[in-house]
């Protein structure tokens, strides 16, 4: 990194107003900290746009015996094609989902002051503000400002230590994000023809992280992006987005617009269940484009296995295994996982090469 480059992103780290304090400066044009390389941008002409759509799943009736089966063929047929689904009737109510989209909005947009109390680059911290967690790693930043609730090294937080401007909110959208995830991680396990309650035996449902994403409208949008291609590094990915679009998944070399639908919440499968499924479930690459239109709002949960277990080993499901398929990786911690991705970009090389 040149000296320059360095001084640019300590003088707007220091700012602690993250990107929004650029937008609410008047800036007519984005700084060189946040421009995509020349080859990166060249390379952009090279992907098409598509008019395919994820796959969309109804959980209404999933109690059903007949209708339970379709919900698990479905769910197994996207993840090994996509690894991106989006899901409807999935239980959580739309006064919720508004609650939380509205809650992170009020958090971003409230006095700086009291905002900037929050914010930190520990990550050890459980509730955080920043911009850009690889701000001194990446080749450009990403346009956008994030609030970070990890549950990494306990599998709960505090009501009193969300943030209090959108604290009921949070709270109430975290547990039942939580108890999705449960569920669909037991219609993951039956559609890899386990015992529904297979991967959260494994503690797949544990060590979630809440990243509440806010990215304000951007005056060159075709120069940066709101986050960079990159894959997931959990089991499972719950997504929460509002209904501006910008999401868009990587799918036979083409960028595939993922469409907003209301009440709707995006799921996909990430590195770890890449992993221990043995390459049969994909976790695919994705990205945010920037906008002129702003801000667009998102909170991803990550179900990323507990810290607080760091030591437990994970690999390829012995179940699943067979002479015609060996394991095609090697047996690791969560510890070891997160620090090797805590250690790149977040747009290098996905995590689950290094463990083949």
């Amino acid at each position: 990194m040149d000296a320059e480059r360095s001084e640019e992103l300590k003088a707007f780290d220091n700012t602690k107003a993250g990107v929004k304090g650029l937008v609410d400066a008047g800036i007519e044009h984005i700084p060189k900290m946040f421009i995509r390389p020349p080859d990166e941008l060249a390379e952009e002409r090279n992907f098409q746009q598509s008019h395919l759509q994820v796959p969309v799943i109804d959980l209404e009736g999933i109690h059903r015996t007949d209708r339970h089966e379709d919900i698990v063929n479905e769910i197994r047929t996207a993840s090994e094609t996509w690894g991106f689904f989006q899901v409807l009737n999935h239980g959580i109510p739309l006064s919720v989902l508004d609650g939380m989209i509205d809650g992170i909005r009020s958090f971003h947009e409230q006095d700086l002051e009291t905002k900037k109390e929050f914010y930190s680059r520990d990550r050890t911290k459980q509730v955080r503000f920043d911009s850009n967690i690889d701000l001194y790693r990446s080749t450009a930043a990403n346009w956008r400002d994030t609030l970070t609730i990890s549950m990494l090294a306990r599998d709960h937080v505090e009501h009193e230590d969300l943030p209090p401007i959108c604290r009921d909110a949070m709270f109430e959208y975290i547990n039942h994000a939580k108890n999705l995830g449960g569920t669909l991680l037991d219609l993951l396990s039956e559609a890899l023809g386990l015992e529904p309650g297979h991967l959260r035996g494994m503690e797949c449902d544990k060590g979630r992280i809440f990243v509440c994403q806010y990215y304000p409208s951007c005056p060159q949008p075709e120069l940066t992006l709101g986050v960079s291609n990159h894959s997931d590094p959990s089991f499972l990915t719950i997504l929460l987005q509002d209904q501006i679009g910008g999401l868009q998944v990587l799918h036979e070399n083409q960028w595939v617009n993922v469409q907003p639908i209301a009440g709707a919440l995006v799921i996909n499968t990430g590195d770890l269940l890449q992993i221990i499924s043995n390459d049969k479930f994909r976790s695919t690459g994705h990205r945010v484009v920037a906008n002129r239109v702003g801000p667009r709002i998102s909170t991803a949960c990550f179900f990323s296995g507990s810290l607080y277990r760091s030591e437990k080993p994970y690999g390829p499901i012995k179940e699943l295994m067979s002479e015609e398929n060996p394991p095609l990786y090697r047996e690791f911690s969560i510890g070891e996982f997160m620090g090797q991705f805590s250690s790149r970009a977040l747009g290098d090389k996905s995590s689950v090469e290094h463990f083949k």
